[in-house]
C-alpha cells in the first residue's frame, strides 16, 4: 500500500463584507472593529479585523470561506440567546457551526451575515435531575468518547471521526462502529435544549424531551434525525438509553466492548480485474445483508471497505470485533474468507492488534489532516447487496485512465442491526431498513481542480444509480440519502433525474411532520440553508 492509500485508510478507520462600527446591534465600536469582546452577554465577538476571523469564517471544507459581519463564540446558553436575538434584530442571516465538517456551504455561504460558533459549549456532565448525561453541542466526538468512558465507563454509539462536532452529528441521526449493537445516537437521546425564535422575533431557550406528555416533544423528535440548521440552535443534549433506570451514570448508556480485535487488509488494484473487483464488492455487501439482524451473533463486527481510485494502490478493508464473543480470531478468519471467496486475489494483512476500546477510537478522522482540503460528498443507503451493474459502474470509474486521483472514491460501512428495530416514524431519521451506508467523497487541495474532481464524483454516483435517475431512490435495492452528508445536487433536476425529490431522499415519509415542526418552532424561517426543511404551505412556503 502506498503512503497516500495507507494515510487515507487509517484516517477512514475512525469514520460536510465587514460590519460598520455602529452596524452590530448592541455592540460597542471597539468590539465591532474586532479589537475585543466588549459585549460579553452574547459571547466573544469576532469581527473582520480580529485575528481569529480568517479561521472562524470557514470550516473544514475549504471550497468556501464566508464573509460574515460578525462571529460569536458563546460560553452559555444565555449568550446564544443574546447572539441569536442580535442577528434577528439586525436582519442578519444566521448560521451555526459546531465541528465545521459540513460538505456544503450552509455556514460559509456568502449570504450568511452572522455565525454562532458553539465550540466553547463543550461540557460533559451527569445531570441527576434529568437522570441523564448532558453533552454540550460544541463538544467533539473524541472528547465525548473520552469523557463518557473515563468517568463512567459508558459510550454513545456515535461516529468515529474524533473532530466531528456533536451538534450537527446528533441532529442528523448519528451512526458509527457501535450502531449494529446499540442503534443510532438519537436512539439514546432523552432531551435537547434549543434556542428558537417565535413569530414575534423573540429568541428564547427551551428544553424538549422524549417524554410522551411533554408538550414540546415534537421539537425533540425533530432533532432525532431532522438535520441541523432547521429549527433553532441546539445547545445541549441529554442522553439516557430507553429503559435505563436510576441515577447511576454508569448505567444510563451502554458499556462498550472491553477489548477489540482490529485488522486491516488490502487487495492491490493491480491484481484486481473487473470480475474479481465485482466479486469482492458483492461478497462484502452480501455478508452484511445476511448478518443484518439485531440479534445476529456477528452484530458486534464492524467493518468498512475503502474503495478509492486505483491510483491509490489498493482496496482496503478495516475490521473490528469484540474479543469477548466466541473465538475472535476464528470469527475474523471466517469473515475475511467469506469476503474473499472467489475473488482469486489473496489480501495482504497490513495490521492486526488487540486494543482496549478507548484506544481503538483514537484513529485520525478523514477530515483531520491539517491540509487545505476541498471536499465534495454524496451518500446512499443500500438495502440489498450490490448487483453486477452497480459493481461494474464502480469499477469503470475507479479505474479510469483519463482521471487519476487517489482521493476520490467510496467508503462503504455497515448499517442496520439494532438500528432497524426502531420504527421509521419513531424518530425523524426514517432510514430503518438498510444494511449499508455509503459515503462518496473526493478530497483535493487546488481550487483550479474543483470542476475536475466534482465532475468525476458526479459521474461515478450517477452511473451507479443510472436506472433510477442518477440517485438512490427508496426502492427494494436502495433507501435514499443521509442528511449529514448533504449534497445540493439532489435538488438539481439536471442531476436528480428521478421522480423522487431531495426531501423524500433524505426524510422519506417523515418530511411533512418535520414541516409542521418547522412551522411551529421557526415560523419566521430564521434557520435555513439550501437543504433545510421548508415551512409548510400554510405558512406561505419559502421565498
Amino acid at each position: 500500500m502506498n503512503p497516500t492509500t495507507r494515510r487515507r485508510f487509517l484516517g477512514t478507520t475512525a469514520l460536510l463584507g465587514a460590519a460598520s462600527a455602529t452596524g452590530v446591534a448592541g455592540v460597542t465600536t471597539a468590539a465591532a472593529q474586532g479589537r475585543g469582546p466588549a459585549d460579553t452577554d452574547a459571547g466573544q465577538l469576532i469581527g473582520p479585523s480580529s485575528v481569529q476571523y480568517e479561521d472562524l469564517s470557514r470550516g473544514v471544507n475549504q471550497r468556501w470561506a464566508g464573509t460574515p459581519d460578525w462571529i460569536r463564540v458563546p460560553r452559555t446558553t444565555g449568550q446564544v440567546v443574546a447572539a441569536v436575538q442580535q442577528a434577528v434584530d439586525s436582519g442578519r442571516r444566521i448560521a451555526v457551526r459546531g465541528g465545521g465538517h459540513c460538505f456544503e456551504d450552509f455556514v460559509s455561504g456568502r449570504d450568511v451575515r452572522a455565525v454562532i460558533d458553539l465550540s466553547a459549549l463543550d461540557s460533559v456532565a451527569h445531570d441527576t435531575r434529568l437522570r441523564a448525561l448532558a453533552v454540550g453541542a460544541g463538544a467533539r466526538l473524541g472528547q465525548v468518547n473520552e469523557q463518557l468512558f473515563k468517568r463512567w465507563g459508558v459510550a454513545l454509539p456515535a461516529g468515529s471521526c474524533p473532530t466531528v462536532g456533536v451538534g450537527g452529528h446528533i441532529n442528523g441521526g448519528g451512526y458509527g462502529p457501535l450502531n449494529r449493537l446499540h442503534g443510532l445516537t438519537v436512539d439514546h437521546l432523552h432531551a435537547v435544549e434549543v434556542v428558537v425564535v417565535d413569530q414575534s422575533g423573540t429568541a428564547r431557550a427551551v428544553v424538549a424531551t422524549r417524554e410522551k406528555d411533554d408538550p414540546r416533544r415534537d421539537l425533540w423528535w425533530a432533532h432525532t434525525g431532522g438535520g441541523g440548521g432547521n429549527f433553532g440552535v441546539a445547545t445541549r443534549y441529554w442522553f439516557r438509553s430507553p429503559g435505563a433506570e436510576g441515577t447511576d451514570a454508569g448505567r444510563l448508556l451502554p458499556a462498550p466492548p472491553k477489548e477489540l480485535l482490529v485488522s486491516s487488509v488490502v487487495w492491490p488494484w493491480d491484481a484486481l480485474d473487473a470480475r474479481s473487483f465485482s466479486r469482492l464488492l458483492r461478497n462484502y455487501s452480501a455478508w452484511h445483508v445476511a448478518h443484518n439482524g439485531a440479534n445476529d451473533p456477528e452484530s458486534d463486527l464492524y467493518s468498512h471497505l475503502a474503495v478509492f481510485h486505483r491510483s491509490g494502490g489498493a482496496v482496503a478493508l478495516n475490521v473490528q470485533l469484540s474479543t469477548q464473543r466466541g473465538n475472535p480470531e476464528q470469527r475474523l478468519g471466517r469473515f475475511l474468507t467469506e469476503v474473499g471467496e472467489g475473488v482469486g486475489v489473496k489480501p495482504k494483512t497490513v495490521g492486526r492488534s488487540r486494543l482496549p476500546w478507548l484506544l481503538s477510537t483514537q484513529w485520525p478522522g478523514f477530515a483531520d489532516r491539517p491540509t487545505a482540503k476541498r471536499i465534495k460528498g454524496k451518500s446512499a443507503y443500500h438495502r440489498r447487496a450490490f448487483d453486477e451493474r452497480q459493481a461494474a459502474a464502480l469499477h469503470q470509474h475507479l479505474t479510469r485512465t483519463d482521471y487519476t486521483h487517489p482521493g476520490s472514491g467510496v467508503l462503504i460501512a455497515p448499517y442496520g442491526g439494532q438500528v432497524n428495530t426502531v420504527a421509521a416514524d419513531a424518530t425523524a431519521l426514517v432510514h430503518r431498513d438498510s444494511a449499508l451506508i455509503l459515503m462518496y467523497i473526493s478530497e483535493w487541495t487546488d481550487p483550479a481542480e474543483d470542476e475536475r474532481h466534482i465532475g468525476f464524483l458526479r459521474d461515478l454516483y450517477e452511473e451507479v444509480y443510472a436506472p433510477t435517475g442518477g440517485v438512490p431512490v427508496l426502492d427494494a435495492s436502495t433507501g435514499g440519502a443521509y442528511i449529514n452528508y448533504p449534497d445540493t445536487d439532489l435538488r438539481d433536476a439536471a442531476r436528480n433525474r428521478s421522480r423522487t425529490g431531495w426531501q423524500e431522499l433524505y426524510y422519506g415519509g417523515n418530511y411533512p411532520r418535520l414541516q409542521r415542526v418547522k412551522g411551529r418552532w421557526d415560523p419566521r424561517d430564521v434557520f435555513r440553508h439550501a437543504l433545510s426543511v421548508e415551512p409548510p404551505a400554510a405558512h406561505g412556503g419559502r421565498p
